[in-house]
């Protein structure tokens, strides 16, 4: 049933999935909760999944849509499917947990909320990754290696995005880390699925909706939750500066 092939696609997305691992490693120079780093974190991580969003997921989503139901129709299929992404996930922001410590008493947004529904959104985007990379390693080594490198590089602060808000929420390095892992898991997980179940199903046009639906969540963390909570400890230009340095950081990441 593993053929070398599969294998080989397996592996590689559990490379791209654990290199989210990556982005906790800053976790162990840090040395207790700074204002400004938790602003820089927080003002990089919204910079990074609106990037994805408008320069990666939207752009390919369209696409799929639109070349199996022609333009008209998939511009409204894809705004549609953005849009209940949206409202799901402001449905899910208030299901997940509110509090869970201080790391000091200065009022703040949920700083664990932020780090728990950006491991949800992250690990949803991991998840038709690991389907794209099982089935492109799956179809071609060298294209699969390809796709599995530029994950990679996207991976790394998307792992930042996660560990830092739920290590300065609870102060546990082991937490971060675990929300991490969890976010990252994802990957491998949507790669097995893809090899187990999904293989006869998946088309462009099902993942032109999942990466609609994708960009609609993190759309509404990094407006919602992210930049209004990168703001709130008063360095407002570093917010600022932060959140355009994760903005061009992705595109740049895919030079590699």
């Amino acid at each position: 049933m593993f053929t070398q092939d599969a294998l080989f696609a397996l592996l590689l997305s559990v490379i791209a999935g654990f290199s989210t691992m990556l982005g906790s490693i800053l976790l162990f120079f840090t040395r207790g909760k700074s204002e400004k780093l938790v602003t820089a974190s927080l003002g990089f991580a919204a910079g990074v999944m609106l990037s994805v969003s408008f320069l990666d997921l939207l752009p390919q989503a369209r696409m799929f849509i639109i070349d199996t139901t022609g333009n008209t129709v998939g511009i409204l299929l894809t705004v549609a499917t953005l849009c209940i992404g949206v409202l799901g996930a402001a449905g899910l922001d208030r299901l997940v947990p509110h509090e869970e410590g201080e790391a000091d008493g200065r009022e703040h947004k949920n700083l664990f909320r932020v780090g728990f529904v950006s491991m949800l959104a992250i690990g949803l985007h991991n998840f038709p990754e690991g389907i794209a990379t099982f089935m492109a390693g799956y179809s071609s080594r060298s294209l699969g290696l390809s796709i599995m490198l530029a994950i990679t590089m996207h991976n790394i602060p998307e792992g930042i995005s996660v560990a830092m808000p739920v290590y300065f929420a609870t102060g546990s390095k082991l937490k971060a880390v675990k929300y991490t892992f969890l976010s990252g898991i994802a990957e491998p997980v949507g790669a097995l699925l893809a090899f187990v179940l999904l293989r006869p199903f998946i088309n462009d046009f099902m993942m032109g909706i999942i990466f609609s639906l994708i960009t609609g969540i993190m759309l509404y963390i990094s407006i919602e939750e992210l930049i209004p909570s990168s703001r709130q400890y008063g360095y407002k230009n570093l917010a600022l500066i932060s959140t355009f340095a994760g903005i061009v950081l992705m595109p740049l990441a895919d030079i590699f």
